[in-house]
């Protein structure tokens, strides 16, 4: 997903370069006006073919520069590992997961559970079921694999930063027994200590605060020409901002939600006195 947004974004810029409209892109690739713009945006996959015409009409004739964006048609349109979750994973979220695997920052405001990166399997387990009552054995399990190999992204070689800021009511709400809870302000406590990893807890005392909108997910890229992306999960879909003015007062937001929680440190001398009343 993230080199289709990246392949997308290059085209975009040497078409404008050249003073060419998105309605004469089609044309030399028997394409409509709003073909182009879903390439650029990086919605749709893209066609060797339809790729190498653009580049010719753009202008690009050496050979190395047409062979790296070629290679990028290649890697945009490789199947991710999710694929093999599609029996139980929603389109909308194949999405994000290509976008979280290639995030080099993630930063996330939860407010209704630990967030699915920070889950232990037993907790997941309960939250799935909780979620969807009419599931069957087999695919409560299977989503709670998926959730667990999602989190390999925090641990593999290329790991991002992870800010994490939890909203004390993430951590009171009980999901699973006693022992669930306990497993899993544990595993808060444990996770929190890993390099790129910066966890907060947003504590009830705090009063009102800059994440009353809900829950929200920022994720930045490593490749320059990506926009930041802030994810905003519903109940049947999802939206992707990646507005510069709708990106900035999410970060503002996240921000003043860091600078207002109380610090790693003292974030897990909360957990630890949760975990003595658990």
């Amino acid at each position: 997903m993230v080199r289709r947004i990246l392949l997308g974004s290059q085209l975009r810029r040497l078409r404008e370069s050249r003073g060419i409209t998105r309605e004469a892109a089609g044309y030399s690739i028997r394409a409509s006006e709003s073909k182009i713009s879903r390439l650029e945006l990086g919605r749709v996959s893209f066609k060797a073919r339809d790729v190498e015409d653009l580049l010719t009409l753009y202008g690009v004739t050496d050979s190395a520069e047409r062979e790296s964006l070629l290679g990028l048609v290649r890697e945009a349109n490789a199947t991710g590992w999710w694929h093999s979750y599609g029996d139980v994973l929603p389109g909308w979220f194949q999405t994000y997961i290509g976008l979280e695997g290639a995030a080099s920052l993630i930063r996330i405001y939860e407010v209704q559970f630990v967030h699915g990166l920070l889950q232990t399997e037993a907790y997941a387990h309960a939250v799935v079921s909780r979620g969807m009552p009419g599931a069957t054995a087999a695919e409560i399990d299977r989503r709670v694999a998926l959730r667990l190999e999602r989190q390999k992204v925090l641990v593999s070689e290329n790991a991002p930063v992870f800010h994490a800021v939890l909203d004390e009511a993430a951590l009171r709400r009980p999901y699973g027994d006693r022992e669930v809870m306990r497993g899993q302000l544990e595993h808060l406590i444990e996770v929190s200590q890993r390099p790129n990893v910066q966890l907060q807890v947003m504590p009830f005392s705090f009063g009102g605060h800059a994440g009353e909108s809900g829950a929200f997910t920022l994720l930045r890229f490593p490749e320059s020409d990506l926009q930041d992306i802030v994810y905003l999960e519903q109940l049947t879909s999802a939206l992707y901002l990646d507005k510069g003015e709708e990106v900035g007062q999410y970060e503002r937001a996240m921000e003043r939600l860091q600078a207002d929680c109380p610090d790693a440190e003292r974030t897990r001398d909360l957990l630890r006195g949760l975990l003595q009343l658990s």
